[in-house]
């Protein structure tokens, strides 16, 4: 029997479920968290608390996985291995306020090819908000995050690269990788692509374009802005946060070690769990694990990111052209030949 790939077609709803007026669609590694939890905490808006579960990205409209084929599989549909129906996704939502703007922050939607036309469908008013961040630096941070969310085990940035034509066959995908498109690095960077398909979904008024080192420079100023691409008071107090900082898996052992204590899968587990609970505060115990598992990122192989800016050189100078912007020198593409 054929499964289809594709998301669930939108049901008929009640008149109280509502899908997102807005949508943070990415880039991963710029800003697009840190913008998540500024914005969340405006009265005006409501976007779920990955905290309590839902996750900041829901990737609804970027999903094209296999039907479940457990029950127990099919109650953890937030990870985006398992597929998620309309009604289970409005549902995140349904604490909004009628007076609130709803908005969610999926990093799968700008690389996606699907994304785009599907969120029209859902919601052709919808607010669009894609950021941008200069592809050498980019494309490292998102290495080291997905090492540090276990998709990727390929630590040499060069060798992870190399690796893009095999991914595309289905080779060399790590088995907690359930998303193997998203270790195609090289489809990251296809920024003009990207926005266009969105500018073909929705019309230039409701596509907001940032780019990440405005958002580094002046994190306030920056989303004010987006407050007034949203419509909603952008006078009101704003928390400055820097969230999801990129940082060097030190030892993927003891990363393993202490999610299985985390999660006692043990009788041993659990008692290290307990104990260690009675002893030690949660915020101090989960300090000392970071320190732990991760570190400073090293410095950056300037070889390997100066044939990453020649590479990319096309793509900044016709984005520059897109969006009407100079980010060639910006982002010092004018001194690469």
């Amino acid at each position: 029997m054929t499964v289809s790939t594709e998301p669930a077609a939108p049901p008929q709803t009640r008149r109280r479920q509502r899908a997102p007026d807005f949508f943070i669609v990415g880039h991963a590694k710029c800003g697009t968290t840190a913008l998540y939890e500024m914005l969340r905490g405006h009265p005006q808006i409501f976007m779920p608390d990955y905290k309590a579960g839902a996750g900041k990205e829901p990737w609804y409209f970027s999903r094209s996985n296999p039907q479940p084929q457990t029950s127990s599989e099919r109650s953890i549909a937030f990870t985006g291995r398992y597929p998620m129906t309309f009604e289970e996704y409005l549902s995140l939502f349904k604490d909004a306020r009628e007076d609130q703007r709803i908005g969610e922050a999926s990093t799968s939607y700008l690389w996606s090819p699907t994304a785009a036309a599907a969120i029209a469908a859902a919601q052709p008013a919808a607010r669009i908000i894609a950021i941008l961040r200069e592809p050498a630096s980019f494309l490292r941070s998102l290495h080291l995050q997905l090492l540090q969310n276990h998709h990727e085990i390929e630590k040499d940035f060069r060798k992870a690269l190399a690796l893009d034509d095999d991914r595309r066959a289905g080779r060399n995908i790590p088995k907690l990788s359930y998303w193997p498109s998203a270790l195609i690095y090289s489809d990251r960077v296809r920024y003009v692509e990207q926005l266009r398909r969105y500018h073909a979904a929705f019309s230039p008024e409701q596509v907001l374009v940032l780019i990440y080192d405005d958002f580094q420079q002046d994190n306030e100023g920056t989303v004010r802005r987006v407050l007034r691409f949203l419509e909603v008071d952008d006078g009101a107090p704003i928390g400055v946060v820097a969230a999801n900082p990129t940082v060097r898996l030190r030892s993927e052992r003891v990363r393993d070690l202490m999610r299985s204590t985390r999660r006692g899968r043990n009788p041993l587990a659990q008692a290290v769990r307990a104990g260690g609970k009675a002893i030690v505060p949660q915020q101090v115990r989960h300090g000392v694990e970071r320190r732990l598992v991760y570190g400073s990122p090293r410095p950056p192989d300037e070889g390997l990111m100066l044939e990453l800016r020649r590479r990319y050189k096309g793509e900044v100078v016709a984005a520059s052209e897109y969006l009407g912007r100079d980010l060639v020198t910006l982002w010092g593409y004018d001194e690469i030949e």
